[in-house]
């Protein structure tokens, strides 16, 4: 399907999504409840909310990797 170098960018793509999904989705119904409106206002939430999650995907994941794998240096 990708080339094994774009990796990075279809992680970011797809845990960027999910998790934007998945946030607003609850902090809508959090703030303001499940009636008529509801599919509105959470899709207006996740079309603002994914592009900001996958910039920060894309600029800080290295950094977090870079800190998890010095995080992580056990052999157990």
């Amino acid at each position: 399907m990708f080339a094994k170098k774009h990796h990075f960018r279809v992680f970011g793509f797809l845990m960027s999504a999910i998790l934007a999904f998945l946030m607003t989705g609850v902090i809508t119904f959090i703030n303001t409840g499940f009636d008529a409106g509801f599919l509105l206002r959470w899709s207006r939430a996740f079309v603002i909310a994914w592009p900001i999650a996958l910039t920060i995907v894309l600029l800080l994941g290295p950094h977090v990797r870079a800190a998890a794998d010095r995080l992580c240096t056990r052999d157990d």
